[in-house]
């Protein structure tokens, strides 16, 4: 990995690591809207990748994959920062399934199937379905959900310094409780496909081939959990903001 000089040699060190940034941009993808391209993550994630390479002191080990996933990660979120990825009349109409997905649990008292969600949405089943394949990128907590700011950028919305940081949020202890609630009253595909995703960090593709569907009806699935956890706490997140903006004022 170094050259006859003793410096490292970059293009050998970017060919070894060139998985490791494909793997980061899959794993990004599946929380993005499906107009993001995987070609553009993947040629901003290699611009972290050469950094990391010209900062990194330590040898090219273990550690260094750490930094090096942080430092791509990064890179892409700005390549993306710029961007709104989520059209503002999708959000509308996830903020209907979610209000759908509300009214017809507290009717009904179990999870509604698609089928009934649908129908509550006043639109075919294959509508209803090609609307969640359109909202990859369907996100739990926006920044949006803590104020009125509806015209803030997509990526600022998820990782942002302030009371209503994403992250702060979900380490509230009622919120994780009824967060772990919320999971375990997921339909059990959806309950399983998030299992998958999330605790054993498979992509859609590899989610897919355990499920026995294809990528884009994960990626369904994954949209429509996500809609049904939001529809439970978004109130709670909501509550969560004003407590930490409450004990900062009186901090």
């Amino acid at each position: 990995m170094y050259t006859a000089a003793g410096q490292p040699d970059r293009n050998e060190l970017v060919q070894r690591f060139v998985p490791l940034v494909k793997r980061v941009a899959y794993h990004l993808l599946a929380r993005l809207p499906a107009n993001v391209q995987f070609e553009d993550l993947v040629q901003n994630g290699m611009i972290g990748l050469l950094d990391a390479i010209d900062r990194f002191q330590e040898g090219f080990g273990a550690q260094f994959e750490t930094y090096a996933t942080q430092r791509v990660r990064g890179a892409m979120l700005d390549g993306l920062r710029a961007n709104d990825w989520l059209p503002r009349n999708l959000r509308r109409e996830l903020r209907r399934i979610e209000q759908a997905i509300n009214q017809l649990e507290h009717q009904h008292g179990r999870a509604p199937s698609e089928q009934e969600l649908a129908d509550a949405l006043g639109m075919g089943l294959s509508e209803y379905q090609k609307l969640l394949q359109d909202a990859r990128g369907h996100q739990l907590v926006y920044y949006e959900d803590f104020g009125d700011e509806e015209d803030a950028d997509f990526l600022e919305r998820h990782f942002v310094d302030s009371d209503g940081d994403p992250a702060g949020i979900l380490e509230d202890k009622d919120i994780r409780e009824n967060l772990v609630k919320a999971i375990a009253r997921l339909p059990e595909r959806e309950k399983l496909m998030m299992a998958l995703y999330y605790e054993q960090d498979l992509n859609l593709r590899e989610i897919g081939e355990v499920m026995g569907v294809t990528e884009s009806r994960v990626c369904q699935l994954h949209s429509q959990a996500i809609a049904r956890l939001r529809g439970q706490l978004v109130g709670e997140v909501k509550q969560a903001v004003g407590r930490r903006r409450k004990e900062k004022s009186l901090g």
